[in-house]
């Protein structure tokens, strides 16, 4: 077989299918799960917290979090099912525990217990697979209009959580400090560097590298902490239903309509992917298929211990920055969550990243996200009318998710559902402001 007809027949990164050399893929594999391992794991550990959890069930609400991760990553890969049930979208997105479900969370832990949380999540997960099916009929609502507003809007909201993490992070006694900027500067420039100026796989896999150098750095200005994985086991299967299932309708109906308005952004995740990676708009049956198996994948989570999933707004970032798209590497990626939610150890090692290495690392990550948005908002003429609506959905989302305290005299769960997520906001916003606000009439030919 000649060089080229093997090249050919391994496949490309750049390619959803095929096999690429392991050489490219695993490393491209590693950057996503670097990603995404903080954003997993912290909710986890806040949650448990809150719910006053025993230091073992902390441990085993963090490894069901990394395990459904990797579960739910698989599942939107590979598509199952008929046409009018397909579950899954087949685009390159890695799932997990989200931050946008945390508030909720920690209040249902500090009022009720972890197994309210377990069952409300099944109820939202229920919520989402219905919505899912429908989705085709509502594409309607999320034209690139409004899709691009809620990328945009997703990529703005994640500014300050990649700032907050180049400051040290939000609470941490170190916070500000001038050591934690100049780690996430440093990791900040190589990422740049090699992203423009670097070739093959330092190119590809320029957040890594910009990672691995922060982190030699950091570990120079004795800002790593070992003792976690020290603590930490080498295999532990989590329990099924360890925590239990209880239901009430309080958390039942904040927890449904917080998945609900997730669907919702999970249209902007898979729009941006689509976009970012394959330059085209997600197809309905994509759509419905991410959706349905988003909401699928919650329910394995409930039973398995493990929290709320949804799409990674820094892994769809990474996609949209290296144009990485082949299913092999993002199933390596699972693998990898996977064994992370195995063995302990595993997991403890990555998250000894500090944060200001991760701010500095994930921010141009958001930035590409933005801009992403701004792609998808401009395939439609920018008139009065659109640069209104999306103004509009924008100055309000974040303007009033700026200052949550303005909606103090309301009960608390608009604060919860509207004042925590600007995305939220913007989108209710740029659709009724879409289907409401007449287009312009175009001039005929005489």
């Amino acid at each position: 077989m000649s060089k080229q007809t093997k090249s050919k027949a391994q496949g490309s990164v750049f390619e959803l299918t095929g096999t690429p050399p392991m050489g490219q893929a695993v490393p491209l594999a590693l950057q996503h799960v670097v990603a995404m391992i903080v954003g997993c794991v912290t909710p986890a550990i806040i949650a448990g917290n809150a719910g006053n959890l025993s230091s073992g069930d902390k441990v085993l609400l963090i490894q069901s979090s990394l395990l459904i991760a990797g579960i739910a990553t698989i599942i939107q890969l590979y598509p199952l099912g008929k046409k009018w049930f397909r579950i899954s979208s087949g685009l390159p997105v890695i799932l997990g525990a989200s931050f946008s479900y945390l508030a909720l969370l920690q209040t249902i832990a500090e009022e009720f217990s972890i197994a309210t949380i377990m069952g409300a999540q099944i109820c939202g997960g229920i919520a989402v697979i219905i919505v899912g099916i429908f989705i085709k009929k509502l594409r309607r609502l999320f034209p690139p209009l409004v899709a691009g507003t809620v990328v945009f809007t997703i990529g703005l909201s994640l500014y300050p959580t990649a700032v907050n993490y180049m400051a040290g992070g939000t609470g941490s006694e170190t916070y500000g400090h001038w050591q934690n900027w100049l780690v996430a500067i440093i990791t900040l420039v190589v990422v740049t560097a090699l992203n423009h100026f670097g070739k093959g796989i330092f190119k590809l896999a320029s957040i890594l590298f910009g990672i691995i150098v922060g982190y030699i750095v950091a570990l120079g200005f004795g800002m790593v902490d070992f003792a976690k994985v020290a603590s930490a086991g080498w295999f532990q299967i989590p329990e099924p239903l360890h925590f239990g299932i209880a239901f009430d309708p309080s958390p039942i109906v904040s927890m449904v309509i917080l998945f609900i308005v997730n669907a919702v952004q999970a249209v902007g995740d898979f729009s941006a992917t689509t976009m970012g990676g394959l330059d085209r708009e997600p197809t309905d049956d994509e759509l419905s298929g991410g959706i349905i198996g988003s909401g699928l994948s919650s329910l394995v989570s409930s039973v398995i211990g493990g929290l709320p999933c949804a799409t990674y707004s820094q892994n769809v970032g990474i996609v949209a920055t290296t144009k990485v798209v082949n299913r092999v590497v993002f199933s390596i990626a699972a693998v990898l969550i996977l064994v992370a939610g195995l063995i302990p150890k595993f997991s403890g090692i990555l998250t000894t990243i500090p944060q200001c290495v991760l701010g500095g690392a994930t921010i141009s990550v958001f930035a590409s996200i933005t801009m992403t948005g701004i792609k998808l908002i401009t395939t439609e003429e920018m008139n009065y009318r659109n640069t209104s609506i999306v103004g509009l959905a924008v100055a309000v989302g974040m303007g009033v998710t700026s200052a949550p305290e303005s909606l103090a005299m309301f009960p608390d769960w608009v604060t919860l559902v509207f004042g925590k997520s600007a995305v939220v906001l913007a989108t209710i916003i740029a659709i009724v402001l879409n289907l409401v606000i007449p287009k312009p009439k175009k001039v005929g030919k005489r």
